[in-house]
C-alpha cells in the first residue's frame, strides 16, 4: 500500500500445508536494498528457491540480491524499483513451462521518492497499481479491507494503522492465514 512519499508491505506469519501449521514464523518480505522490498507469497520451496540459491555444500547466496548487485557494480547505482520488477518477471517468465508457485509483491521507492508497487503471476506478469496491490490466500479478503480503508496521501503513521487494520480484517476470514503479522514501512 501506498502512502505520501512512503510504502508498506505486509504479510502474516503462517506457514502450513493445507490445514496444518508447520511454522509461525516464516519470513516472506525480502529487502533488495533501503527502498526497494519483495514479498513472496505461494508455496513456501519456491518463495525460498527464488530467494536462496545454494552453489556448493557450504556456500548459498541470495539470488535476487546476487543479481541487483551486479547491476550495481555495472551501473554504479541502486536499481531503481520499476527495472528489479521488470528482472524479476524475466526470471519467472524464464520458468513458464515448469513455473514457480509464488506470487510477489515488489514495493520500492523510485526518483524523488515517487513510491512503486506492483505484483506478478507465477509467470511474470506483472499488475502495477498506484494506490495497493495483493496476492496470496487472502488476496480476496485483502482487496475488500484494502479498498474500504485505503486513503491517498497517508503519512507513515496512518499507513501503518490502515494496512495493519487491513491484514488483520482479513486475515481473520481466511483459515489458511494468519499466526501474527509483519508490517514495513519504507
Amino acid at each position: 500500500m501506498v502512502g505520501k512519499n512512503c510504502f508498506a508491505i505486509a504479510s502474516d506469519r503462517r506457514l502450513g500445508v493445507q490445514l496444518q501449521t508447520i511454522a509461525t514464523d516464516f519470513q516472506r518480505v525480502f529487502k533488495i536494498h533501503d527502498k526497494l522490498y519483495i514479498g513472496l507469497s505461494g508455496l513456501a520451496t519456491d518463495a525460498q528457491t527464488l530467494w536462496v540459491f545454494r552453489i556448493l555444500d557450504s556456500f548459498w547466496y541470495q539470488r535476487l540480491v546476487f543479481r541487483h548487485k551486479l547491476y550495481q557494480l555495472r551501473e554504479e547505482r541502486d536499481m531503481k524499483p520499476e527495472t528489479f520488477a521488470s528482472l524479476v518477471s524475466a526470471l519467472l517468465y524464464e520458468k513458464r513451462f515448469g513455473p514457480y508457485f509464488c506470487q510477489p509483491v515488489i514495493a520500492g521507492l523510485g526518483d524523488n521518492d515517487e513510491p512503486f508497487i506492483c505484483t506478478m503471476d507465477c509467470i511474470g506478469a506483472k499488475e502495477l497499481a498506484k494506490d495497493f496491490v495483493v496476492s496470496g490466500t487472502a488476496s480476496e479478503s485483502l482487496y475488500g479491507a484494502c479498498e474500504s480503508m485505503y486513503k491517498p496521501n497517508m503519512e507513515p503513521e496512518e499507513l501503518f494503522e490502515t494496512i495493519s487494520q487491513a491484514l488483520q480484517a482479513s486475515v481473520d476470514r481466511d483459515c489458511l492465514s494468519g499466526w501474527g503479522g509483519y508490517v514495513l514501512i519504507v
